[in-house]
């Protein structure tokens, strides 16, 4: 999920004027904040297993290698009783603590580099091996490396906790000078995702989470079974966070996009407490709309407090405003993902709603050829591709297509004073037309 600067972002909402409140500055209280572990715990770990299990019959193929949320939690619960026992990285200077932050991200991305050439030389017989030497100092670096950020992670965490603590209380959602829900996340290996749409139609039907040691060649076949049995569309993709409680967050060297994904997990978690969010989790209502309301409202605001986060603690890593290449006839259009991606799924609906499900998937594995030689190695395109993706409707065109739900989603975040206005609000609405209403009602008030 990468973080784009413009200049009429959200991220001039933000006033340095505001003062901190001293109690999001303290460590938090031990019980106050395991009674929350405890609550949230024991509610959205439930509800995201009931959210994602509305077809029993997929289970049939899936229940033998579907992630083990329990475990999970329980294992994230000692963690974090743990970090908010010691609290050992509060106590640091302000200075001390980013730079903790950024040793870690560096560490990580070093593990990472260090890691991906083992699996390459390893894949590639093209490549020169190296002699036994190196490779065994390359393993002992990593070796080195995966020690240390053993011991930087906890302490990293709790700053990275805390930060978003300070903006989300600046931003006007805490309670006694902490936000509701804590900030509380875990990073760590996260469990893949099996996706199920109809043939005839792009919509999400089941969304079951997989242990993340699950081979290629097994998800292509757990792929491959579900469609020639329940004649569906299905697809395996990889996640990048989930609103369980501690949330989980995938291990990543880009700080923006970290603090962007525990934002947006966090709002999933605010958002439960309120209409929108219990509908979405608890699967009361299963209809695409809400999904989409609920991903693209917490991407939007993901994104605008990663920004003032990176303004605040880390100024030097900000991502830079995307570059417009200067305007020339000669020269060629560079291939545009978004829009290309746009046209496919209106195509793909269009064939779709005429009844030619065979034309649109033909269509999509000729399309997918046309990103893969761009460079966009996309395995599989198809319904179940787009009924997850098509969510995420934060920025026009894509996956979306035409649906209207990101649209107005926009439109009432562009009409939102702040983007805590915006989550408070949006939070309260239940359906799209009711969206829909309220965006009309603030684009002509004096009606």
């Amino acid at each position: 999920m990468g973080c784009r600067i413009d200049p009429e972002s959200p991220a001039g909402w933000y006033h340095p004027d505001v003062r901190v409140p001293t109690s999001v500055r303290q460590v938090p209280q031990t019980v106050w904040q395991l009674a929350w572990i405890v609550i949230l715990a024991l509610l959205l770990t439930g509800s995201t297993l009931g959210n994602h299990d509305p077809l029993a019959r997929i289970r049939r193929f899936t229940h033998v290698s579907e992630f083990d949320f329990a475990g999970w939690t329980l294992a994230a619960f000692g963690v974090k009783v743990q970090q908010s026992s010691l609290g050992y990285a509060s106590y640091l200077p302000t200075a001390d603590r980013e730079a903790l932050v950024r040793e870690f991200i560096q560490l990580t991305r070093r593990a990472g580099e260090l890691e991906a050439r083992q699996l390459e030389l390893a894949a590639d017989p093209s490549l020169p091996q190296p002699d036994i030497e190196t490779a065994s100092n390359e393993r002992q670096e990593i070796e080195r490396t995966r020690l240390r950020l053993s011991v930087l992670q906890p302490q990293a965490e709790t700053v990275l906790q805390e930060q978003e603590a300070v903006i989300l209380a600046e931003m006007g959602l805490a309670v006694g000078g902490h936000p509701l829900p804590p900030v509380l996340f875990h990073s760590t290996r996260l469990p893949l995702s099996v996706i199920v749409s109809p043939r005839q139609a792009i919509r999400q039907d089941a969304s079951i989470q997989l242990d993340p040691d699950l081979t290629l060649d097994q998800q292509v076949s757990l792929e491959n079974r579900l469609e020639s049995t329940l004649g569906v569309s299905a697809l395996v993709v990889p996640l990048g966070g989930i609103g369980t409680y501690p949330t989980m967050i995938q291990e990543s060297s880009s700080l923006p996009w970290i603090a962007e994904v525990i934002a947006h997990e966090w709002a999933h978690n605010y958002l439960f407490f309120r209409p929108l969010g219990f509908l979405y989790e608890t699967n009361l209502d299963s209809s695409p709309e809400v999904r989409t309301m609920n991903e693209t409202a917490a991407s939007l605001f993901g994104k605008a407090v990663s920004q003032m986060l990176l303004e605040r603690y880390y100024p030097d890593l900000v991502p830079p405003a995307p570059a417009i290449p200067p305007a020339s006839e000669n020269a060629p259009l560079a291939f545009d993902f978004r829009a290309e991606m746009h046209i496919t799924r209106l195509e793909v609906d269009d064939l779709l709603a005429q009844g030619k499900v065979d034309q649109a998937e033909a269509y999509m594995d000729a399309r997918r050829q046309v990103f893969w030689a761009q460079g966009y190695h996309i395995r599989r395109l198809n319904q179940a591709y787009f009924a997850f993706y098509g969510a995420y409707a934060d920025e026009p065109g894509g996956a979306a297509g035409a649906d209207p739900v990101g649209e107005a989603v926009r439109a009432l975040w562009d009409r939102s004073g702040s983007p805590a206005q915006f989550l408070k609000e949006i939070g309260w609405i239940r359906t799209l037309p009711e969206l829909q209403r309220e965006v009309e009602r603030r684009a002509n008030p004096t009606r």
